[in-house]
């Protein structure tokens, strides 16, 4: 019954966030004529895709995980497979990643950190390398590039990931795996980088 229920939540988060995010993305383009054509930066791409990342996060922690811890129905633990209960916001994002991933359209995201505790989320380009020592002194900005892995060029927008509530500090500051246990709030825990794969005719 709780595996049901957890999932039957997960779902539930996943599906209000991507359809918020789907009808903001997609209600401009219902107002303008057919043959209009729209512009934007790589910059202005991936700040939206973020926005709609951060959303769903935030969304899936206040009115899902946190109402159901409060109410004794079901807490978010790191086993969450194994344990039949919710993933942690960090997870929920990887797992909502991945997903987007297999979907094969060129963009991808999700999380890396000089202090992974899942030591598969380290940095896995030389831009990711210079964004995560950059973001923790300057972390008012994305850092962005272009980079290239094998034939396959990639724009890629690394985003600073603060600490921001007590809990998630808690649990980096307390788990045996954490390389490291003094963060504070808003220090820079990681980073969100998103993948935008480029064309061939894409200039530069």
């Amino acid at each position: 019954m709780t595996l049901t229920l957890s999932k039957k939540m997960l779902w539930v988060a996943a599906l209000l966030g991507f359809t918020i995010g789907g009808a903001i993305v997609l209600y401009p383009a219902r107002t303008l004529p057919g043959t209009t054509s729209i512009c934007l930066s790589m910059d202005k791409v991936a700040d939206y895709i973020h926005a709609v990342i951060e959303a769903d996060r935030d969304s899936y922690t206040r009115h899902v995980v946190e109402r159901m811890q409060t109410k004794g129905i079901v807490v978010a633990s790191e086993n969450w497979e194994d344990m039949h209960t919710l993933p942690l916001p960090a997870q929920f994002l990887l797992e909502s990643g991945r997903h987007l991933n297999k979907k094969g359209i060129g963009i991808q995201y999700r999380l890396i950190s000089l202090w992974p505790i899942n030591k598969r989320n380290i940095a896995t380009t030389p831009l990711q390398s210079i964004a995560l020592g950059t973001i923790v002194t300057q972390p008012n900005h994305p850092f962005t590039g272009v980079t290239k892995v094998g034939d396959t060029r990639y724009y890629e927008a690394v985003y600073p990931d603060l600490a921001v509530t007590q809990a998630c500090i808690g649990c980096h500051n307390a788990h045996p795996n954490s390389p490291k246990r003094d963060f504070k709030v808003n220090d820079v825990m990681g980073a969100i980088v998103i993948s935008i794969e480029l064309g061939p005719g894409f200039p530069g």
